[in-house]
C-alpha cells in the first residue's frame, strides 16, 4: 500500500484545480462507478463527517448495504472509504488506488499541457470505484470544498444534505454567507430532496428555499433534536452535544431517502455504535472511545481531541466542553492549538479562552498554518493566559499534559491536521494536506 499512497500524495503538488471535466473523464475510464448505486450527497461547513457516518449507519441498520466516502482522513486514506461501518483494508485501498492510477495516467494524456488530475479527484474516483466494486446499494458521500466544482459533484443524488454554512474558503467560494451557500447548494439535482440542518444561518436558509424552488426539490428543515423513537432517550456513542443535532439531520435525511421514518431499532443501533474520530474524542486511560491510540495521546491526564477548525466549530465545541467539565466537577483545560491561516483564529480563541488555565501554541504539519508566535500574540491580546510556544505538536501535547497535571484536562483543537499529527507516532511521515 505504501507505493500507492506515495503516488497519491505526489499528486498533491498539482494543487486544487476547479472544474469537473477531469473527474468525469476519470470516472468514464473507470466504467462510471457512480451510476451503480444510489447516493446521498452531504455538503456544508461543519458536521459533514459526523452526519455522513450517522446516516450511513442508519441506512445500514435498515438493512441496506450502505457505504460512505469521507474527507479528510486523520491517519490513513483507508478512513475515506467505508462499507458496512468498516474502513477499507490496506489491501483494498492499494488495489483501488492501482486502478485509479492507471485511469489517471490515461486521462492525463488527454489533457492540455500543465493540466493534471488532482489528488482529491483521484481519491474521490477511487472511493466511488471501490464502493461500486463492493456492491453497495447506497453511498453517503461527503463533499470536500464547496460543492459546485467539488469532485463529488458528479453524483445524481436522490437526497442532498446541507449541514451548516459559515464563512470558509472565501477565496474560492465567495465573501458572504449567501455566496458560500450558493456554491454548496449547486449540487442539488432537479426533482430530488434537500435536507438542511436546524442551525443553518438565516441567509443560507433563504438560499436553500430558493434553490429548492428552482429545482422543484422537496425541502426539509431538520429539528435541533432527534425525534425519540420510543420512551427512552437515544444513546449516542459519539460524544459532544452537537452530535445530537447531527443525528437529527441524519435522521431527516434517512427519512427523505427511505420515504418513511427509519425504524426505532435502526436508529438506536446506529446511534449506539457510530463513532466519529476527532470529534470530541476522549483519550483517557489508554483508550479513545474503545480504540487504543498512540501513547503520546493516551498517557497522563484526560485529553480531548476535537477537529473544530472554524468559529462555528469552536462555538459548538465550547457548548460540549462546558457540559463535560461540569460533569467532571472541573472548570478549566489546558489548550493545545494550531489553526490554518485562512481561519478566524481570534474568534476561535474567544470561544475557548474562557475555559483555559493554560495555552500551548503549536504548528500542525501543514504549510497553511498560522505561525505559533501569531497564535501566542492573539492569545495575549484577547486576555488569555500567557501562551507557551512549542512548534512540534507532540512536544506541545507533552507540555500541556505537564501543565494540566494528572487530574487535569487537555484540549487539542483548531485543525484536523493537528489531530492527525498527534495520532501519528512522532517522526512518522505526514499525510495529505488537501
Amino acid at each position: 500500500m505504501a507505493d500507492a499512497e506515495q503516488w497519491l500524495l505526489g499528486l498533491e503538488l498539482f494543487g486544487m484545480r476547479f472544474g469537473l471535466d477531469r473527474m468525469r473523464r476519470l470516472l468514464t475510464v473507470l466504467g462510471a462507478p457512480q451510476e451503480r448505486f444510489a447516493s446521498v450527497h452531504v455538503v456544508g461547513s461543519n458536521g459533514k463527517s459526523s452526519t455522513t457516518r450517522l446516516l450511513a449507519g442508519v441506512l445500514s441498520a435498515e438493512g441496506l448495504r450502505a457505504g460512505a466516502h469521507l474527507s479528510p482522513h486523520l491517519v490513513s486514506f483507508t478512513e475515506r472509504i467505508r462499507v458496512e461501518d468498516a474502513d477499507a483494508t490496506p489491501e483494498e485501498l492499494a488495489a483501488v488506488l492501482h486502478r485509479a492510477r492507471r485511469a489517471t495516467e490515461k486521462v492525463d494524456r488527454t489533457l492540455q499541457p500543465g493540466d493534471r488530475v488532482t489528488q482529491f479527484e483521484a481519491v474521490t474516483a477511487a472511493a466511488l470505484d471501490e464502493l461500486a466494486r463492493r456492491e453497495v446499494e447506497v453511498a453517503v458521500v461527503e463533499a470536500g470544498l464547496g460543492g459546485r466544482y467539488d469532485a463529488t459533484n458528479v453524483l445524481d443524488s436522490r437526497v442532498t444534505v446541507l449541514t451548516t454554512v459559515g464563512l470558509e474558503h472565501t477565496r474560492w467560494l465567495g465573501p458572504t454567507i449567501r455566496d458560500v451557500a450558493r456554491e454548496k447548494l449547486a449540487v442539488l439535482r432537479p426533482g430530488t430532496h434537500l435536507v438542511v440542518g436546524a442551525d443553518l444561518h438565516p441567509e443560507a436558509l433563504e438560499e436553500a428555499r430558493a434553490a429548492a424552488q428552482r429545482s422543484g426539490a422537496a425541502l426539509t428543515v431538520a429539528p435541533r433534536e432527534p425525534e425519540e423513537p420510543g420512551a427512552e432517550p437515544i444513546h449516542l456513542a459519539a460524544l459532544g452535544a452537537f452530535q445530537r443535532r447531527n443525528l437529527a439531520t441524519a435522521l431527516a435525511a434517512a427519512r427523505a431517502f427511505l420515504g418513511r421514518p427509519p425504524r426505532a431499532a435502526a436508529v438506536r443501533e446506529a446511534a449506539g455504535r457510530t463513532l466519529v474520530p476527532g470529534r470530541f474524542e476522549i483519550a483517557e486511560g489508554g483508550a479513545v472511545a474503545g480504540a487504543t491510540v498512540p501513547g503520546e495521546v493516551a498517557e497522563g491526564p484526560t485529553v480531548i481531541l476535537d477537529g473544530a477548525h472554524n468559529p462555528a466549530g469552536t462555538t459548538a465545541l465550547a457548548e460540549s466542553l462546558r457540559a463535560f467539565l461540569t460533569s467532571r466537577g472541573a472548570h478549566r483545560v489546558t489548550l493545545v492549538i494550531s489553526v490554518l491561516d485562512d481561519k478566524d483564529a481570534a474568534a476561535m480563541l474567544q470561544d475557548l479562552l474562557p475555559f483555559c488555565a493554560g495555552v500551548v501554541a503549536t504548528r500542525a504539519s501543514n504549510p497553511r498554518v498560522l505561525p505559533v508566535a501569531t497564535l501566542a500574540s492573539l492569545t495575549a491580546q484577547l486576555g488569555g493566559p500567557p501562551a507557551h510556544v512549542e512548534p512540534d505538536p507532540h512536544t506541545a501535547l507533552q507540555r500541556a499534559k505537564h501543565l494540566a497535571g494528572p487530574g487535569g484536562t487537555v484540549l487539542a483543537t483548531g485543525s484536523l491536521y493537528l489531530l492527525a499529527d498527534l495520532k501519528r507516532p512522532p517522526g512518522a511521515p505526514t499525510g495529505a494536506t488537501l
